[in-house]
């Protein structure tokens, strides 16, 4: 007759195998599709692809334009939401008082990372293009996706500053230095990595968002590109959205070309994010 013990350690052995066969399930899914894509996808990826425009309503020609496109647009995200995000999570970290009021904003920036992200092209519309008369441009985009990042880099922020030892704070206050003295050369050096993890992948998810650009600047084909803030722009997420959808006879291999270059800059924003962290768990540990 089997004790509690060995009923306890045959639980856990099933709960391991369980957990352990939805990480391989999990793992299997997702490397099937990135090999799908590469399959399919790297045949067409050459120089020619990388810094030509497209033609022939995309089914010649590259992607340079949105390319760059690309990058300008979480350029300016970045731009836009980590001096306004970092500043939040410095003051609900360190200024703002543990009460009702606190709780709420906390729970509602957190409520904010679940919004689809189609309300928020809807709120750039209605903010940025119409009120504001930014026009459909690269800026109106900018800000609507900054606002969509706010909740990631804010919450990011406020847990890596708390995650901060308090000792270290006291020590800088015990010697004379002001609080926002011990936030700027105590506080922030130590929670840096962790903010900056926050933010970078706060930009990967924006940088593979359609719903919210479609609405706000986000053009398929424009003659060049952006010369200023207000004007339209080319994306990898639209164009990929729009040679798939909406332009007949597209070759396959440059839909998934397109896919392939988007994955690899998605991904590219997620391995510096594990990388800052790799480094910085090492740093903390040494």
């Amino acid at each position: 007759m089997k004790g509690p013990r060995s009923s306890r350690q045959l639980s856990q052995r099933a709960a391991f195998g369980l957990l352990g066969l939805a990480t391989i399930v999990v793992i299997a899914i997702v490397s099937f599709i990135i090999i799908y894509i590469i399959a399919n996808g790297a045949g067409v990826i050459d120089w020619a692809f990388l810094t030509q425009p497209p033609t022939e309503a995309g089914k010649a020609g590259g992607i340079f334009p949105a390319l760059i496109g690309t990058f300008l647009l979480m350029l300016g995200t970045v731009l836009f939401s980590l001096p306004i995000g970092v500043s939040a999570g410095i003051y609900l970290s360190e200024y703002a008082k543990d009460n009702r009021i606190t709780r709420i904003i906390n729970l509602a920036i957190l409520n904010l990372a679940g919004v689809p992200s189609i309300v928020y092209g809807l709120f750039g519309l209605g903010l940025f293009v119409m009120t504001f008369q930014f026009g459909m441009s690269l800026i109106s985009a900018s800000l609507t996706l900054a606002c969509q990042a706010l909740a990631m880099v804010v919450t990011t922020s406020r847990e890596a500053m708390l995650a901060v030892p308090r000792e270290y704070r006291e020590g800088s206050l015990a010697i004379g230095a002001t609080r926002w003295q011990t936030i700027r050369h105590v506080v922030l050096p130590q929670a840096w990595s962790g903010i900056l993890t926050g933010v970078i992948l706060a930009i990967s998810r924006a940088a593979g968002e359609t719903a919210p650009i479609l609405v706000v600047g986000a053009a398929f084909l424009v003659p060049g590109l952006p010369q200023s803030l207000f004007d339209r722009f080319m994306a990898l997420p639209y164009h990929l959205y729009t040679v798939a959808a909406h332009v007949p006879g597209m070759p396959k291999g440059t839909m998934w070309g397109v896919a392939l270059v988007l994955l690899g800059v998605v991904l590219a924003f997620n391995i510096a994010s594990a990388v800052i962290r790799s480094r910085s768990g090492r740093r903390s540990h040494s």
